[in-house]
């Protein structure tokens, strides 16, 4: 084999590229052999070729330059061991190993011989880019889903490996648009997310510029949520549509079909068992009740309810979603949000979901009625529906055309409690435009790469993966659902593309990957069990939604104290805005805060006392940084020259950027709350530049809805 040139820090740490008789190139455009997706980058940056006396790296009059060994360079020639750092990520010069490998000898003595580097020289005549070794084996890859996950995974395939891989993705929210494949509609039976996320910059950094490009058009994100321990290099997490992002991403992924083909049905494991055996991998993403997991049951082994469970029940929150437009500022909105367990508001310039948790009394009222057969439907507590206002003001069910029985009973206290949730973050009642409800519980899964079939004469030996909410699915009130499932994503590409040599992987081939999903089973679902239940006074474990219900008992019984609560709550939010006040601009002052807690009633404010504030004491601190995996040399810092991050039209500027410390990860700075440790970043892809620039807040909170 020949000599190689190994990621060591970056994207691309851990990958082999082959140096042979032609040119290897380096640089940001695409059809380079090896692509380096950050802006500190050429197009055209360095070039390695091999010459009479061994192989010289040239530098293709770059930007930036290039460093070998920590020494900027114009041409070098290679030495086994070789540091070369280009665009701020870092490769080795090295032999493949000694009883993998039968080299040119010439080329080895020539490369012993020569202890000192050769002297300048003109450049060579750059080749043709050899594009990823389009001549050798391809990956054959089959993704089960195709929501954000999956289509994230198979471009990150395609951006890492071009030709050197097959990718086929199967989802039944598909349909065809002439030579399009694109989304189904409401009328074709798929109801479209319009749930706004927070994508962190740890993820969407290490993906491919140009999705990053597609995602973050102007107008298309904000920054409601200052940045914390899972920000790296100053860049802030960005709030951005779920319907958005497919959108985006299929729309990229059909443009890639030489490497990608979308397939508009869903994947039946049974029906390709065939296919999927002549596959090296199978990529499972189809969402937290994957039936194609549940056929490899036996392979990936039986989840373990026992530990989300109190008093040896497994515990489940439904929580209401409620899609609404708030009049509130965004600082008011993450106030009123962390200082209270009841509702949750996550929104894109005020258009998002206002979710109430609700107790298991309120839970059983979440039912539709059939108006012609006058007979009662659980759709939206099982299904889920999304129930839209219809022109006569109800919110009704596309599907089965039952009506929310709860805003036609006028006497229900759930409705009545719902209005006030609206009260609380500035929302008319117009503006509350669709109902639907969320049925949240989490279990320990044992693992997450598995061999569905053996290698045989006719087969590769086919490797499953389980990814995205397939894999972890968390409850959503802390966030992280999103970041956990494109992590897993990035890793298992990482992984793929440095393991792929042509020959059937082995389970040491995905070593690192096994860790980096379990990292991220145990830190996203211990902050999210943090979320559902909380401790009394002995230390004994209660759900939160408990607490909400003795305090709904208790208002019910005895006339609470309004002045006291008030107070006590203000007390509370003063406190929170003291911790927030110097990284989120703009917060409401005293009065403001009173005269909108004036407008609710008095059980109203009694509940969202005894809810409890978001408690990062216990769930902030260190974040998964699955980069720690596929580089050798951690003692890498983030690059020179990476531009300012950059922030959506209509942010609130912040403090100084580049902390990567907070108050919490995943939640914000509530009472008691302690400040996480920094954690510096390895190099990443920068994004692609936003139209307005402004600082972003330093240690400040950071959560994905």
């Amino acid at each position: 084999m020949p000599p190689e040139i190994v990621g060591r820090t970056g994207p691309l740490a851990g990958q082999r590229f082959p140096v042979r008789d032609i040119p290897v190139t380096f640089g940001r455009k695409g059809d380079n052999n090896v692509v380096i997706a950050g802006r500190n980058a050429s197009r055209l940056h360095a070039e390695i070729v091999r010459e009479t006396d061994g192989y010289l790296l040239y530098d293709r009059d770059s930007r930036n330059g290039t460093l070998v060994n920590g020494r900027r360079v114009t041409s070098h020639a290679l030495q086994p061991g070789d540091l070369i750092e280009i665009g701020g990520e870092t490769f080795c010069f090295e032999f493949a190993e000694a009883m993998e490998t039968v080299m040119d000898l010439a080329v080895i003595e020539s490369l012993i011989a020569s202890s000192t580097p050769a002297a300048p020289t003109a450049p060579a005549t750059p080749g043709s880019a050899a594009g990823n070794d389009e001549s050798g084996p391809v990956l054959r890859v089959t993704v089960s889903g195709g929501g954000p996950v999956g289509l994230a995974f198979a471009l990150l395939l395609e951006h890492l490996m071009g030709r050197r891989v097959s990718v086929t993705v199967h989802d039944g929210r598909w349909t065809r648009d002439g030579s399009r494949v694109v989304w189904k509609n409401e009328a074709q039976g798929n109801t479209r997310r319009q749930q706004v996320v927070t994508v962190q910059s740890r993820q969407y950094l290490n993906l491919p510029e140009e999705v990053q490009e597609r995602l973050f058009a102007q107008a298309s994100y904000s920054e409601m949520w200052p940045a914390g321990p899972d920000s790296i290099r100053g860049f802030n997490p960005r709030n951005i549509r779920i319907s958005h992002i497919e959108d985006k991403l299929l729309e990229l992924a059909g443009e890639k079909s030489g490497s990608i083909r979308l397939v508009p049905a869903v994947f039946d494991p049974a029906e390709h068992r065939g296919s999927a055996a002549r596959d090296h991998v199978l990529a499972i993403c189809e969402g937290g009740r994957s039936r194609t997991r549940e056929h490899f049951t036996d392979k990936f082994g039986n989840a373990d309810k026992s530990i989300y469970s109190v008093d040896g029940q497994h515990l489940q929150d439904v929580v209401l979603g409620l899609r609404v437009k708030s009049a509130l500022t965004d600082p008011m909105t993450v106030l009123l949000t962390v200082a209270q367990n009841r509702f949750l508001l996550n929104a894109l310039r005020g258009e998002g979901f206002l979710n109430m948790r609700l107790t298991e009394a309120e839970a059983k009222e979440v039912v539709g009625i059939d108006p012609v057969r006058h007979v009662f439907e659980d759709c939206i507590a099982s299904r889920p529906c999304v129930m839209g206002r219809d022109e006569h003001g109800d919110f009704q069910c596309p599907t089965h055309s039952t009506l929310f029985l709860p805003a036609l009973v006028k006497g229900s206290a759930l409705w009545k409690r719902v209005l006030e949730g609206l009260a609380l973050f500035g929302v008319a009642e117009r503006d509350l435009s669709a109902v639907t409800a969320f049925r949240l519980n989490m279990v320990q899964r044992p693992r997450f790469t598995a061999q569905l079939y053996s290698t045989t004469a006719s087969a590769p030996g086919t490797y499953g993966f389980l990814l995205g909410d397939a894999a972890n699915a968390i409850h959503f009130w802390p966030g992280r659902g999103l970041n956990s499932g494109l992590a897993s994503a990035i890793s298992l590409a990482r992984s793929l593309s440095g393991a792929w040599r042509g020959r059937p992987f082995r389970d040491a081939d995905f070593v690192r990957h096994e860790a980096a999903m379990s990292m991220l089973q145990y830190r996203h679902k211990s902050r999210a069990w943090n979320a559902m239940v909380t401790t009394d006074e002995q230390g004994v474990s209660r759900a939160i939604r408990d607490r909400i219900a003795e305090s709904i008992d208790r208002a019910g019984t005895r006339e609470p104290d309004r002045a006291a609560d008030t107070a006590a709550l203000m007390e509370r939010l003063r406190e929170i805005r003291g911790r927030l006040s110097s990284r989120i601009p703009g917060m409401p002052d005293d009065t403001a805060l009173a005269d909108h807690l004036g407008a609710l009633k008095a059980e109203t404010v009694r509940t969202l006392l005894d809810s409890g504030a978001w408690d990062t004491l216990i769930v902030g601190g260190e974040e998964v940084d699955i980069d720690i995996f596929y580089q050798q040399d951690t003692r890498g810092t983030a690059p020179a020259g990476v531009p300012e991050p950059a922030t959506a039209p209509g942010s609130a500027p912040g403090s100084a950027p580049g902390s990567g410390s907070g108050s919490g990860s995943g939640s914000a700075a509530a009472p008691g709350s302690a400040a996480a440790p920094a954690v510096t970043p390895a190099p990443v892809t920068a994004p692609a530049p936003a139209p307005a620039k402004a600082p972003s807040p330093a240690k400040a909170l950071a959560r994905e809805g």
